[in-house]
């Protein structure tokens, strides 16, 4: 490739790098595969070696981890969290071994498991837990103690009462807290989480610790940052340290002197993966003697003395021998792919989804076709593509009648779901009730899945106003069920008639309206008469609430069935109104404002509360739209971007200069 091919290739790749970065990182919802990402990675690097002058500072190949959220506090790394580089073959891995041993023959090596999760600094004084921190860009993290806090096999006291310590470790999320949270969503019908690794950057990066907690973390810690009080001439002898502390670290790990044998170790892992109940995605290898990591050192983004091996996504062929339809809480209709069962990653895979009517046109899979599956981030099978088209196989076709109820079905312009038109289907009643039950919604503890089934086939539940009309007796006649738990059921669903008008609205399940948006409407509609009655037009002023949704709301309250609904609410007691929180002022009102760097005396997240209590609202991107940056030290490249779209940039004593002038 020539200059110039060159020089265009590394733009497209700087480009394409930085959007997917910023999805992984910052938004934990990425669209390509970890092992696609490195490919376009490692591209990139190798153009960069073959012109030196193509290498720019701002790179992706010199960048660590994403930027920090200004949902967060700023924690500045005093040492470095660095990344790793990564392997793709054995002789790479020899490569590394080379660079090592031409310098230190003596070197050893300790071997780990690469953990996907999300890398966070944990601390201590005197032994007890102080901080919680994410990497960020490696030199300046976020403020997450709250929630690192809620990590049960986290100790919160060390066994010793060491003057200070700072662990880095991996969290992440089991396999077994990933299939219950891909089971709560499926319920719940919510999009499920790709992997466990953003299921758990997800969680860890919520606002409310409760929520996290409801995640059921887990974390490794595999590194010691600082330590006072304590020394040690070797990796392994650290970890063994970490141990003794009552710090959960790598089930297994192994110090060995030969490349080969930490080859060897490397397959080892890749083989028994299956039997892990957390994700990994490759292995680990690192020099233990900390004098030899000091004299070889590190490059602006890597250790030289560490090497991350990749394990490769393994894909198998199988036969597509049925495509099952379910009905969801809204009435969409999901394919899903019933194939010949086979061993990938180590389990028993018959069954995947294939999402809607447009993914299977764009595969071109057809029932009989050979196809190709692999596990994205080891846990949920997918169709990657067709392998072999069958013999006299033909195109597939979504039903025109719901399987479920026999109504027929349609499929709006512009949306890819196919929808079943009776409110009344017993597939979405199901569905319904789950949701509207849920912790988000009404929050009737007590009231499970297996519990709602049993009552609705029973007759005693045909819609959620149903669940107000219940009697101590039809519950406890039912399977499992008593006096006491119909007594607690009882007592949950009385308490549940005193929500917010805005759990509510979150309960009925109108399409696209989640919590967030329901809260939005109470704020401006505080009563149900209000929001039923108000138009498209009306709503779309709403900031936050589009078009589509508009329409899908008053869409739903025309229904005979929602009104009859509605009204069943009335009648039954429960509280049709949101109580509106008054802002303080107006100062803001209609002003959005973006907060970056440390700000010198308020934390990020009372700048926001005062902005949103006199009117404003809070962003964490910087847009046309945005009216403030409230800038502290150390801002970065949202104050540059910033100044370059003209904003206005105001200091925290001109902000409160404001607050104080309006009083």
């Amino acid at each position: 490739m020539d200059f110039e091919s060159a020089k265009a290739r590394v733009k497209q790749l700087t480009d394409e790098l930085n959007y997917h970065n910023e999805r992984y990182y910052n938004q934990d919802s990425p669209e390509i595969s970890d092992y696609d990402y490195d490919m376009l990675m490692r591209e990139l690097e190798e153009l960069e070696q073959q012109y030196p002058n193509l290498l720019k500072e701002d790179s992706p190949t010199q960048k660590v981890g994403g930027e920090r959220s200004a949902k967060f506090s700023p924690v500045e790394h005093t040492v470095p969290m660095e990344s790793l580089h990564d392997s793709f073959s054995y002789d790479e891995l020899r490569d590394f071994d080379r660079r090592v041993k031409e310098a230190f023959p003596n070197a050893h090596y300790v071997i780990e498991p690469k953990f996907d999760g999300l890398s966070v600094s944990v601390e201590y004084r005197n032994g007890i837990f102080v901080r919680g921190s994410t990497r960020g860009d490696g030199k300046v993290g976020e403020d997450i103690s709250d929630n690192i806090a809620t990590i049960k096999i986290l100790p919160k006291r060390l066994a010793k009462p060491i003057p200070y310590l700072e662990v880095r470790g991996e969290v992440y999320m089991s396999d077994t807290s990933f299939a219950n949270l891909l089971k709560y969503q499926e319920e719940h019908d919510e999009k499920p989480a790709k992997n466990p690794r953003n299921a758990a950057a997800g969680a860890l990066r919520q606002k409310d610790s409760k929520i996290t907690a409801q995640r059921e973390l887990d974390i490794f810690v595999f590194n010691i940052q600082q330590a006072e009080g304590l020394q040690f001439s070797g990796h392994e002898e650290s970890i063994n340290a970490m141990k003794e502390l009552g710090l959960p670290v790598s089930p297994f790990y192994k110090k060995l002197a030969s490349i080969e044998d930490v080859i060897s170790e490397i397959e080892y892992i890749g083989n028994n993966r299956e039997k892990f109940n957390f994700p990994i995605d490759g292995a680990v290898v690192k020099v233990d003697e900390f004098s030899v990591r000091e004299e070889l050192g590190s490059t602006s983004k890597f250790p030289k003395w560490a090497e991350a091996y990749k394990y490769p996504p393994e894909e198998k062929v199988t036969v597509l021998k049925d495509i099952e339809i379910n009905v969801g809480r809204t009435g969409v209709l999901t394919p899903t792919g019933i194939f010949e069962p086979i061993l990938l990653a180590g389990t028993t895979v018959g069954r995947a989804t294939l999402h809607n009517e447009d993914f299977i046109k764009e595969k071109d899979i057809r029932i009989g076709d050979e196809v190709i599956l692999r596990k994205a981030g080891e846990i949920i099978p997918e169709v990657v593509a067709l392998s072999k088209r069958g013999e006299n196989t033909v195109p597939f076709e979504m039903p025109k009648i719901c399987p479920s109820c026999g109504s027929p079905v349609t499929r709006e312009e512009g949306d890819a779901a196919v929808r079943c038109t009776n409110t009344a289907c017993p597939a979405q009643l199901m569905r319904n009730l789950i949701h509207f039950v849920s912790r988000d919604a009404m929050d009737i503890d007590g009231l499970g899945p297996a519990l709602l089934e049993l009552l609705v086939k029973s007759g005693a539940v045909q819609s959620p106003a149903d669940l107000y009309k219940l009697k101590a007796e039809q519950i406890s006649s039912l399977e499992r069920a008593g006096d006491t738990l119909a007594r607690n059921i009882l007592t949950a669903i009385e308490k549940s008639k005193q929500n917010e008008l805005s759990r509510l609205i979150t309960g009925i399940g109108i399409r696209l309206v989640g919590q967030k948006a329901s809260k939005i409407l109470c704020a401006k509609y505080p009563t149900i008469d209000e929001l039923m009655n108000a138009d498209v037009d009306s709503l779309t002023q709403i900031d936050g609430i589009g078009k589509i949704m508009a329409e899908s709301i008053v869409n739903y309250f025309a229904l005979p069935k929602s009104k009859e609904l509605i009204a069943e609410f009335k009648t039954l007691g429960l509280k049709l109104t949101e109580t509106v929180q008054q802002n303080k002022s107006n100062v803001f009102e209609g002003k959005t404002f973006v907060l970056t760097g440390t700000l010198p005396t308020l934390k990020r997240s009372q700048a926001s509360k005062i902005i949103e209590e006199n009117g404003g609202k809070v962003s964490s991107s910087v847009s046309k739209k945005t009216d403030f940056v409230l800038a502290g030290e150390d801002a970065g490249s949202k104050l540059d971007k910033a100044k370059k779209l003209g904003i206005t940039v105001i200091s925290e004593e001109e902000f409160l200069s404001k607050i104080s002038s309006e009083s």
